[in-house]
């Protein structure tokens, strides 16, 4: 006899051998039970979760001879004949294949005949999404006021695809995804069954894998029986061609050191191993959203299967990473996983890779924010640029009002004061002379309250600055070493932002620049000034 698989032999035969759907097998037993029977039901739900399976027992049960408690008996005649096939009565149609009109319009003219053995003539329509337009509207009627021996079931993984006419003539039934509690303890059982050993942590890692589906995780457990009777971790990760919760670990350790020698290093280790890449960045996804959920959720029941040792090792990474770093690393595998089908796996996987270590070669939204609240918490520093002698010096070198200039930008803007005579300050605000002279500007932090409605991420930076007025230029202070690199980088928005926001407070608009006090312009060595610094910081 040839090799049954192990999703088919373990086929739930009634409503109470199904694991994780007792919200609909009870209510299908209640039914069959009071001969309350609907002529159209529809069952929805991911792939693997028992559609097929519960619609081939309610075929059963609706046409046994002597149920017992809402399930098929599987003894009486009727329900022999069902199993072995030999009932032409209950009809299995597979929309994909037979989506057209015409193969509705056939079904259409055979619910008219009586049934030649059963009790209902059942018809089974699988992936029902499938159908075309003038295929669901022939359906429509029949679907509606169906004879009365007859039963539809619909099953769909896309429900959202089907039409509401559809929607509104069905008993609908939501399959949720199985447990992995339910999973393990199902696949325990059909392993002792088959006579093979399976550990804890193998049976944790294939519910994992097998997200929610019973018959992928039947499936990955046969996959692992055909290379031995005692199946771990090990057995499961190399079947499966995953990258296995240790190297995900480590590749997570490299990213957060920025070791991108390390995580290339890995990623080609990986790669001669067989690893798939687009499995490994979906396993990356994962990992990056557990650590995400155990930054999130401190206590109770945390949605993350996996074994003790693993959670412990989870929580012990997590606390490595910044929220807000994790998101950022998210959006990122996100974006690389839409990019993988049509490129080279290998070289896009390591392009992300070289980002992930490097956070100033990220230019989204969310790894900006991260590096910033990094700065604000002083978990980061500014890494010294690897250059000439020159340019180190450059690098150190405090700003003069000059070199903080801005970019062109597309709307110009006069260097003279807007109005003839002098310009009516605000309450608070300095005086705008003409002498060259910085006068400082009290009411910066109404300007800063106004900016945290325009551009959060530069109330942010500018956090704890002062500000001064000289001449038509706005002069602002501030330790935060991220604030020159924003205003004077290619998006006007950030420099746009902080004009506005001190024009709706000042009544005048200002040029930006950044304040240097005196002494501190007039050194020329870095050493002193950085000395200088220290001893006003002691004093």
């Amino acid at each position: 006899m040839a090799y049954q698989a192990l999703y088919r032999k373990y086929r739930p035969q009634t409503f109470s051998d199904v694991y994780g759907q007792e919200h609909i097998t009870a209510i299908l037993q209640s039914e069959i039970e009071s001969g309350k029977i609907g002529h159209a039901y529809l069952f929805a739900g991911t792939r693997g979760t028992g559609k097929t399976t519960c619609a081939k027992i309610l075929a059963r049960a609706v046409n046994c001879q002597n149920p017992k408690g809402g399930n098929p008996c599987g003894e009486c005649e009727m329900c022999r004949m069902i199993l072995s096939d030999d009932v032409t009565d209950i009809v299995e149609i597979d929309a994909a294949s037979n989506n057209g009109v015409d193969n509705i319009r056939e079904l259409r003219d055979q619910v008219v005949f009586s049934p030649a053995m059963a009790k209902y003539r059942v018809y089974i329509i699988d992936e029902v999404h499938m159908l075309s337009t003038p295929a669901f509207n022939a359906l429509l009627k029949t679907l509606e006021e169906p004879p009365e021996h007859v039963v539809f079931i619909l099953a769909t993984t896309e429900v959202h695809k089907l039409p509401a006419t559809i929607l509104s003539r069905c008993q609908r039934f939501d399959f949720r995804r199985i447990d992995s509690e339910k999973i393990c303890e199902r696949l325990k059982y059909v392993a002792g069954k088959e006579n093979l050993t399976l550990t804890d942590d193998a049976a944790t890692l294939i519910a994992a894998a097998a997200d929610g589906g019973m018959r992928d995780a039947l499936s990955i457990l046969d996959l692992c029986a055909s290379s031995g009777g005692d199946i771990t971790e090990e057995t499961v990760t190399a079947a499966c061609s995953m990258a296995g919760s240790e190297y995900l670990l480590n590749m997570a350790d490299y990213i957060n050191a920025g070791d991108t020698e390390g995580a290339l290093m890995l990623l080609d280790k990986l790669h001669n191993s067989s690893v798939d890449m687009s499995r490994l960045l979906l396993e990356m996804t994962s990992h990056f959203r557990d650590l995400m959920i155990i930054k999130t959720v401190s206590s109770g029941r945390r949605p993350i299967v996996c074994s003790k040792a693993h959670m412990a090792a989870l929580e012990a990474q997590a606390a490595k990473f910044g929220l807000s770093e994790i998101i950022a690393i998210l959006n990122m595998l996100q974006s690389s996983a839409a990019l993988m089908v049509d490129s080279n796996r290998r070289s896009l996987m390591e392009m992300t890779l070289l980002r992930l270590c490097t956070p100033k070669l990220r230019n989204d939204a969310a790894s900006l924010e991260a590096r910033i609240a990094a700065l604000e918490a002083g978990q980061i520093t500014e890494r010294p640029v690897k250059s000439e002698p020159a340019q180190a010096a450059s690098v150190n070198k405090i700003p003069a009002a000059e070199e903080f200039e801005e970019i062109s930008e597309s709307i110009p803007e006069a260097t003279e004061p807007e109005a003839e005579g002098p310009v009516i300050p605000e309450p608070g605000a300095a005086p705008a002379g003409d002498d060259g002279e910085e006068r400082p500007l009290s009411n910066w932090q109404d300007v800063l309250e106004v900016l945290k409605v325009k551009s959060p991420i530069m109330a942010g930076v500018l956090k704890d600055s002062s500000a001064y007025i000289r001449e038509n230029r706005l002069l602002i202070d501030t330790e935060n070493t991220q604030f020159k690199n924003l205003v004077n980088g290619s998006n006007p928005l950030y420099r746009e932002a902080i004009k506005n926001a001190a024009q709706e407070v000042l009544g005048k608009r200002y040029n930006l620049g950044p304040y240097v006090k005196k002494a501190e312009a007039d050194e020329t060595d870095p050493l002193t000034a950085f000395a200088n610094k220290l001893k006003a910081f002691e004093n």
